[in-house]
C-alpha cells in the first residue's frame, strides 16, 4: 500500500498508509498524516488518488511544498519522492518497504549493498517486475466501465505477477443486525487460463480469509497442510492446500473484503516480496473498485430516476405534488380549446413551459408559437412589436413588417409578463381579442388573424386593477381559465426530482463529471426557500457543475452552506410568537381593519389592539386602520 514516512528529529520513523482518495497532511491532530512541526500550517497539503496517480497539491497558500528540493504547488508523485512540507521531510513509497537490519546508505542509494544475496537480488527484481505490472494494470483500468470487468482485470493482472494458479475476490457483504462478524463472499474467481471458476468459494480457504477479515493484515503460507496455525482446518485439509496469500481490499480505513490467490500444486512459491506486490495491488484497486462501485449505483440511479420520470413527467414538466396535479388535469382539458388562459405564479415557475405544453397539446401544435415578453420591449415600440407597422409610419420605418399578431396566424401568441403592459396598448390589444382584427401602425387597413391568446404574469392581477394599472374587462378577456403555478419551496419531494432531472440534463451539456448529490446536499435543497423557484435552482446548478471537482455535489458547491439554527424559545414564548405573527398577517389580509379582523380571530377587538400596542408600527405597511 502506498505510504508516506516521516523521519522525526528524535526516535523511529513513523509510516502513514495513503489509503483514501483524499488523504490530508498537516499539524492539526485530524489530518491523516498528522506531523507536530511548528513550520507546518494545520493543514498543509493533500495528496490526491485519481485511479491512476498519486497528486500532492498544496492546501494553505502560504505554507510551501519542496519536491525532491525543487517548489512545487502542485506535483505527480513517484516512489521515492522526497517532500518536505516546512521543515519536515517526508517519503513517498509505493508500498511499504521491508525493515532491514542495516539502514540505507546515504552516500549511493542507487547502489545495492555488496551484502545482498541472490535471493534479495531476485526479490528486488520481482518487485520491480510487480510495480511495472501495476502500472500496465492502472492504465487499463482507466478504460474499464464496468465493475465485473474491473474484477476479473484485476484478477488477470495478479495471478500472472504472483505465478498463481487461481485468484480470487470476495466483498463483504453488510452485517445483519446484531451480527459481531462480515460475511465475506465471492464476487469473481478466475484461473491462470483466465477462465472463471464455477465454484469459486470451494477453492478457498474459509479460516485463512477469516484471519485476514479479523486481523486487517496480509497472510501468506508457505504450505498449508503443514503450517502450524492452519493444517488442523477443515478447509485446507479438504482441499489439499499449498501456496496461499491473502490481502485485504480496504476503503476508508474500512475493509471491504480480500484478494486471494493460492498455487496447490506447488509449495513454498510466495515469497515476502510477492506478498508486498499482492498488498500494493490490494490497496490501490480498493480505491478503484470503490470509485466503479460508486459509479455503478450513480448509474443505477440515474436509469432508476429515468424510469421514475415517466410517470412524473408531463411534457417537458416535471411535478408529483397535489397542486401540479390539478394544473396538469386543468390544462389537459383546456388545452384543446381555443379559450384563453392565464397562467399565474412568482418568477421562476415554469409559465413559459406551461405555455408551450398548451399549445403542444392543443389543434395549433402544427402552427407558430410565438413569445412576446411585455416587459422587455420599450414602450414606444410595442404597438408596432404586436401589430406591425407600414413603411414611413415612424422615423426608421423603411419597410412595412408585420407584427407578432401576424406571424402568430393559425397559431398560438404567449404574451409573457401581461402586467407590464401600458394601459394604453391595453385598449388595443382588448380590441384585437374582441375582433380578432389588427391595424398595422401608420395603416387604416383592418387583418384578420386566426390565434389564440395564452398570457402570463406574476403579478396580482387583481390589486393592479384596484390600483388602476390594469383594465378590469381585458383581465376577463384574458382570464378565462386561471393556471396557477405553485413556488417551488410548496411543492414538497418536487424540488428534489426537479434538481435531479436538470443535473441530468446540464451534466451531459456541460460535460462535467458530477454523477448525483450528496445525502447533505439533497437535505439542504428541500430545506431552501429558492425565492426564484425553478430558474434559482437551474443556475445554481450549472453554476455547481461548472465548478465542482468532485462527483458528488455538496451544499457548499449549491452555495447551501449550513444555515444558523433559530434560537429555541420556551414554550410559552413560542406561542405567543406565532399568535403575534398570526394576528398581524390577518390584520393585513384585511386591510387592517381591526374589527373585521377581531371577528374572523373570533377574539374581542382589544385583543387586536394589544398586539398592535407592542409594535413599533402599529399597522402594517398600507393597513388603514378603519373601522
Amino acid at each position: 500500500m502506498p505510504t508516506l514516512k516521516w523521519f522525526p528529529s528524535a526516535g523511529p520513523p513513523k509510516t502513514f498508509a495513503l489509503y483514501k482518495p483524499v488523504s490530508t497532511l498537516g499539524r492539526a491532530l485530524g489530518n491523516d498524516v498528522a506531523v507536530p512541526a511548528a513550520k507546518m500550517a494545520e493543514t498543509h497539503a493533500q495528496v490526491l488518488f485519481d485511479g491512476r496517480d498519486f497528486n500532492l497539491e498544496e492546501v494553505d497558500k502560504h505554507g510551501e511544498i519542496l519536491i525532491n528540493g525543487k517548489k512545487k504547488r502542485r506535483a505527480r508523485l513517484v516512489h521515492g519522492d522526497r517532500i518536505t512540507l516546512g521543515d519536515t521531510e517526508l517519503t513517498f513509497s509505493m508500498f511499504d518497504e521491508p525493515s532491514r537490519s542495516a539502514p540505507r546508505s546515504e552516500t549511493s542509494p542507487a547502489q545495492p549493498p555488496a551484502a545482498l544475496s541472490s535471493t534479495q537480488i531476485l526479490s528486488a527484481a520481482s518487485s520491480l517486475t510487480g510495480l511495472r505490472k501495476l502500472f500496465e494494470f492502472s492504465e487499463k483500468l482507466m478504460t474499464v466501465k464496468s465493475e465485473s470487468e474491473l474484477l476479473l482485470a484485476m484478477l488477470d493482472a495478479v495471478i500472472e505477477v504472483t505465478g498463481a494458479e487461481k485468484g480470487l475476490i470476495l466483498l463483504c457483504e453488510d452485517a445483519e443486525p446484531g451480527a459481531t462478524t462480515r460475511k465475506a463472499t465471492v464476487r469473481a474467481a478466475r484461473n491462470v487460463k483466465r477462465e472463471a471458476i464455477t465454484d469459486g468459494s470451494g477453492a478457498i480457504s474459509d479460516s485463512i480469509v477469516r484471519r485476514v477479515l479479523d486481523s486487517g493484515r496480509p497472510v501468506i503460507v508457505s504450505d498449508a497442510l503443514t503450517d502450524h496455525e492452519f493444517s488442523s482446518s477443515e478447509s485446507v485439509l479438504a482441499l489439499q492446500l499449498s501456496s496461499v496469500m491473502c490481502a485485504p481490499l480496504v476503503a476508508q480505513g474500512l475493509i471491504t473484503g480480500v484478494l486471494y490467490v493460492g498455487n496447490d500444486r506447488v509449495k513454498g512459491l510466495f515469497e515476502r516480496a510477492q506478498l508486498d506486490v499482492l498488498t500494493i495491488f490490494a490497496g490501490q484497486a480498493s480505491l478503484i473498485l470503490q470509485n466503479a462501485m460508486l459509479l455503478s449505483t450513480l448509474r443505477a440511479d440515474k436509469e432508476k430516476l429515468t424510469h421514475e420520470l415517466k410517470d412524473k413527467r408531463f411534457g417537458e414538466i416535471i411535478g408529483v405534488c397535489p397542486s401540479m396535479q390539478d394544473v396538469f388535469r386543468k390544462l389537459q382539458k383546456v388545452a384543446t380549446t381555443d379559450i384563453s388562459v392565464l397562467i399565474t405564479g412568482e418568477t421562476g415557475t415554469g409559465k413559459e413551459l406551461i405555455a408551450r405544453e398548451v399549445h403542444r397539446r392543443s389543434n395549433r401544435a402544427n402552427g407558430p408559437f410565438v413569445v412576446v415578453n411585455c416587459g422587455a420591449i420599450p414602450e414606444n415600440l410595442i404597438e408596432s412589436e404586436l401589430f406591425g407597422h407600414v413603411r414611413g409610419a415612424f422615423t426608421g420605418a423603411v419597410a412595412s413588417r408585420p407584427g407578432k399578431f401576424q406571424v402568430a396566424d393559425k397559431g398560438t401568441l404567449f404574451l409573457d409578463e401581461i402586467g407590464e403592459l401600458p394601459l394604453n396598448l391595453q385598449v388595443k390589444l382588448l380590441r384585437a381579442l374582441q375582433e380578432r382584427v389588427v391595424y398595422r401602425v401608420g395603416d387604416s387597413k383592418p387583418e384578420k388573424v386566426d390565434i389564440r391568446i395564452v398570457a402570463a404574469t406574476n403579478r396580482v392581477l387583481e390589486d393592479e386593477i384596484r390600483g388602476g394599472r390594469f383594465r378590469e374587462d381585458l383581465y376577463y378577456r384574458l382570464n378565462v381559465v386561471n393556471l396557477w403555478l405553485p413556488p417551488l419551496r410548496d411543492r414538497g419531494d418536487d424540488v428534489l426530482i426537479i434538481a435531479k432531472a436538470l443535473l441530468s440534463k446540464y451534466a451531459d451539456e456541460l460535460r462535467s463529471d458530477v454523477m448525483g448529490f450528496t445525502p447533505q446536499a439533497l437535505a439542504a435543497v428541500k430545506k431552501h426557500a429558492w425565492p426564484g423557484n425553478i430558474r434559482q435552482l437551474e443556475n445554481r446548478l450549472k453554476k455547481a457543475l461548472v465548478m465542482c471537482d468532485q462527483s458528488l455535489l455538496s451544499p457548499e458547491d449549491l452555495d447551501l452552506g449550513k444555515a444558523p439554527e433559530s434560537t429555541i424559545l420556551p414554550l410559552e414564548k413560542a406561542k405567543e410568537e406565532f399568535q403575534r405573527a398570526y394576528v398581524l398577517e390577518v390584520l393585513d389580509r384585511n386591510n387592517g381593519n381591526r374589527t373585521q379582523t377581531a371577528r374572523d380571530l373570533g377574539v374581542d377587538p382589544r385583543t387586536i389592539f394589544r398586539y398592535l400596542e407592542r409594535e413599533a408600527n402599529p399597522l402594517p405597511p398600507g393597513g388603514a386602520g378603519t373601522e
